[in-house]
Parts: C-alpha cells; sequence; structure tokens
C-alpha cells in the first residue's frame, strides 16, 4: 500500500500521508519526499493533509525532518489533522507547532480527523 495518497472524504480531498509504525530515518524521509513532491505543487492554501504518525520511531534527526517539512508546507496547507500521537511525541509536536508557527489539529481516529478537515472551508 502507498504511504501517500489523495483521498475522497464527504466530497473533500485529503492528502494522507502514512508513517505508521515506521522505524527508519531512510523510510520516513521518503514519505516526507513524496509528500513535499505533492504538496508543494499545490495551489497556495488549498491542501488538507491528514498525517498518521501510530507506532512510528522519533528521535532528534526525524524531528528536525519534520520541522523542514511541516514549516516548508505551510504556504501550501488549508488545515491539517495528525493521528497516534502518544507520550513523547506529544510533547515534541507541541514544540514543533510553536517553532514552525502551525495549527495542526491532533486526533484520537483517522475517522475523526477525516471527518474534521471534510468541514474546514
Amino acid at each position: 500500500m502507498a504511504r501517500t495518497q489523495q483521498i475522497i472524504h464527504k466530497g473533500k480531498t485529503i492528502f494522507h500521508m502514512d508513517f505508521s509504525n515506521i522505524s527508519s530515518v531512510h523510510e520516513i524521509n521518503s514519505v516526507i519526499n513524496e509528500g513535499i513532491n505533492h504538496i508543494r505543487k499545490q495551489p497556495m492554501g488549498s491542501v488538507l493533509t491528514l498525517t498518521n504518525i501510530s507506532g512510528m520511531h522519533f528521535n532528534s534527526e526525524i524531528k528536525d525532518l519534520f520541522q523542514i517539512f511541516i514549516k516548508g508546507n505551510k504556504p501550501f496547507v488549508k488545515s491539517g489533522a495528525v493521528v497516534g500521537l502518544s507520550g513523547l511525541q506529544q510533547l515534541v509536536y507541541n514544540g514543533l507547532m510553536k517553532i514552525t508557527g502551525r495549527d495542526i489539529k491532533s486526533f484520537n481516529s483517522i475517522t475523526e480527523a477525516k471527518d474534521w478537515l471534510a468541514m474546514r472551508n
């Protein structure tokens, strides 16, 4: 299954990035590059993103990759949602939101996140 894909939910196109259960920096970087190649070709302020990080390995190198990725996507993303945050990831996530100036909402389930994104105008 592809790690990135466009999905339609309640008539809205959402770009889904699946980092779940990845432990390799190389594989995480590959998904990030796929995301960059899609998101940054879209009109400014138009993309709805859903990111699943359930069970993903996290360290300072990965945090740095995400910081650059999230900040660079800011002009293109209308709304973003993330699922799968736990413990230490939540702390890192809160820090990333402050550093990047982004407001990506955290949800407990993919369904909740998709429903929220589908309501964005």
